[in-house]
């Protein structure tokens, strides 16, 4: 795997799409795995210290030592001593910039605590590129996508997904919250078919004897593929 980082407690990875951050009863065909592959690649143990989807790519973190493992753990459920930054690609045109505040319901799946409990969550977004494709949808002749900054205030699972699903700009390649006819149709033009979801800098704070450090992980040349579709006058603040 892709090292980003690594020092005496930590090692990030550049993640691939498709691959599962660990084991796990809900996918029970598959064999590959980032802890064992990086366990196995560093020759010693590793803590995941948060998860991605399997689906989404980018900075996955590692801890080195289970004391570290636990002090991030903790930095990562205050929410505001870790900041993540995402891109993704959406169906239509969002606005400029927003704010999504839009409190989350625990998955099923999720045994930590009662299914009923609501949580909340808050996102901020960025449109950073804007797309049409020639793929009629919806009695259109062409489909509308934007490339989107991601910036998740709190640690909700699946909180960019169903954020993005609430505000009618599901993720394109989302099984779950997106739009299944949707996301086959865009397949073709694309030649290929995901979650586009990257997970693209990680800010973790100042933990003991550990500094401040920052690690990005570039999109991959798949996302160039949307590059034939960019429409002429992007939006401000594109960078």
């Amino acid at each position: 795997m892709r090292i980003l980082y690594q020092d005496d407690y930590l090692a990030a990875v550049d993640k691939p799409p498709g691959l599962l951050v660990h084991r796990t009863g809900l996918d029970a065909g598959e064999t590959r795995f980032a802890l064992q592959m990086l366990r196995d690649q560093l020759g010693r143990p590793v803590w995941p210290v948060h998860r991605l989807d399997k689906g989404t790519s980018g900075v996955l973190l590692f801890a080195l030592d289970a004391g570290t493992a636990r002090e991030l753990a903790q930095a990562f459920e205050e929410g505001g001593a870790v900041h993540k930054t995402y891109q993704a690609i959406v169906r239509g045109w969002p606005a400029d910039e927003g704010w999504i505040d839009h409190p989350l319901r625990r998955l099923p799946d999720d045994v930590r605590a009662a299914r009923t409990e609501v949580q909340a969550a808050q996102t901020r977004f960025r449109t950073l590129a804007r797309y049409a494709l020639p793929v009629p949808t919806a009695g259109f002749a062409g489909t509308r996508c934007a490339g989107v900054e991601l910036q998740p205030l709190t640690g909700r699972r699946h909180q960019l997904r169903r954020h993005l699903k609430h505000i009618a700009h599901p993720i394109i390649g989302d099984a779950t919250h997106g739009k299944g006819p949707l996301n086959r149709a865009l397949a073709a033009p694309l030649g290929l078919q995901r979650l586009w979801l990257h997970a693209a800098r990680l800010e973790l704070p100042a933990v003991g004897a550990r500094a401040a450090v920052c690690i990005e992980a570039p999109l991959g040349e798949d996302w160039g593929r949307w590059e034939a579709w960019r429409v002429v006058g992007d939006p401000p603040g594109l960078r």
